[in-house]
């Protein structure tokens, strides 16, 4: 794996302790932003159960080629590649059943096998929590991860397992960079909000901006 990742200048995991935080989300956009900066970018996804990088990348249907060098990554753009078992599935709505040995051999064959060439970035998107995978990443980049993002949302459930997965990264001796609070406000000016009415019926979809202004007022 060392020799593998002997080209990637720097490995980057991004973590949370819950899901639903939007960490795939910041995987993406960290990605887009260093790619958007002139540098080479790769997002694996090692999230085995729950791939979300091929919806949010806009790559659906894509798939995996292989030659001699290994699993060549699928590419947004010519700075920025992903790999994701989310494109060796035959269906986007299969389940994914494993038990943990299995997705800890893919995980395995994802370091070892992806031929990513020279990257400036490779930006590791983990599943929520602490299992199997994360201690798998954290044996197999031992030496190698420069460190994680932590992202969490304010709900005090969230900031709860957050701090679990701190612990974690002091445990097994990698660096945290840094914590995104997701989803913690939005500013929009009145002027420029639209809204939509919700529910079913011949009105749902509706714009209802100018009632809703007027309750405001």
């Amino acid at each position: 794996i060392r020799h593998r990742l002997s080209g990637v200048k720097h490995v980057v995991l991004v973590l949370s302790g819950k899901g639903g935080v939007g960490k795939s989300t910041v995987a993406c956009q960290l990605g887009f932003a260093l790619a958007a900066m002139g540098r080479q970018v790769g997002l694996l996804d090692v999230d085995i159960c729950g791939p979300s990088l091929p919806r949010m990348l806009g790559l659906e249907g894509e798939e995996v080629h292989q030659s001699g060098a290994g699993w060549s990554p699928v590419y947004v753009s010519d700075a920025l590649g992903a790999m994701s078992i989310g494109f060796m599935l035959p269906d986007p709505d299969a389940a994914v059943v494993w038990r943990g040995p299995r997705k800890n051999g893919l995980i395995k064959q994802f370091l070892k096998d992806v031929d990513w060439g020279d990257l400036d970035y490779l930006l590791i998107d983990t599943p929520p929590g602490t299992s199997d995978e994360h201690i798998s990443v954290a044996q197999y980049l031992a030496g190698v991860a420069q460190g994680a993002v932590v992202v969490t949302t304010p709900q005090e459930v969230a900031v709860a397992d957050v701090r679990k997965e701190i612990n974690f990264c002091r445990k097994t001796g990698i660096p945290v960079l840094g914590v995104v609070e997701n989803m913690a406000a939005l500013q929009v000016r009145l002027p420029a909000t639209r809204l939509l009415a919700r529910g079913g019926g011949a009105e749902a979809g509706g714009d209802v901006t100018a009632q809703a202004l007027q309750a405001l007022e």
